[in-house]
């Protein structure tokens, strides 16, 4: 009997320049995953909150695709690393996004990708359970308050290497600190703010706070070099 193997629908696969967090600057392989029930009210990713099967194209649709397009192929973790190389990508350091991505187990992924010496990333809303590698470095961008009504996991900020809050308000500072106070996160997570769409006033909180806390500043690094 053949073993069972996990598909996941791919919205992107692209390569660039990791533009937030701790890896900023990093060269960085991006896999978008279709799929988010959190509903961010400033959400750039919008048209990949739904999983529409009218959507589902071939992967060769997907790679190189226009970055609104709701369109998304079904691939497994054989297919996604065969991806990589038949596109010749040469970065190492594998993000993978959405979407909401810990929708999905990403343990067989995350096992293909290392075992050919890629390094993974998730960036999640800490709102489902992680199922990534022991080596998958875990970004928590906390989602709280949102439509969806999910409530952020204990166990994702226990895991969570980065917690990277977007901010725009003080009361987003106060919800961060609230949130942290109640679910301790892991001691050793380092914590960076991110202004929200760039705002100068957002931004000036942001730089504020990081330096009152020795917190980091996350300042979306590809929107200011306008690229992907």
């Amino acid at each position: 009997m053949n073993p069972i193997t996990t598909s996941y629908p791919v919205n992107e696969i692209f390569e660039t320049i990791q533009g937030e967090g701790f890896y900023t600057g990093t060269p960085a392989i991006f896999l978008r995953l279709q799929g988010c029930p959190v509903g961010c009210p400033w959400c750039d990713t919008q048209h990949t909150w739904e999983q529409r099967a009218e959507d589902q194209v071939p992967v060769a649709q997907v790679v190189g695709k226009p970055s609104a397009s709701p369109l998304w192929a079904a691939l497994d973790a054989e297919a996604i690393l065969a991806t990589f190389q038949a596109q010749g990508f040469n970065a190492k350091h594998v993000v993978i996004t959405g979407g909401e991505p810990a929708m999905f187990d990403l343990r067989e992924l995350g096992e293909t990708l290392e075992a050919a010496g890629y390094q993974l990333q998730i960036e999640t809303s800490g709102t489902f359970a992680l199922q990534v590698t022991a080596q998958t470095w875990v970004t928590v961008s906390p989602k709280l308050d949102m439509p969806g009504g999910y409530l952020v996991r204990p166990d994702c900020l226990q895991r969570a290497d980065e917690i990277k809050h977007p901010v725009a308000m003080e009361k987003h500072i106060e919800a961060l600190d609230k949130l942290l106070k109640s679910c301790p996160p892991n001691p050793a997570a380092i914590i960076c703010l991110q202004p929200i769409s760039q705002r100068p006033r957002a931004t000036e909180l942001a730089i504020k706070t990081c330096i009152e806390r020795n917190w980091r500043l996350s300042v979306q690094l590809h929107k200011y070099l306008h690229i992907e």
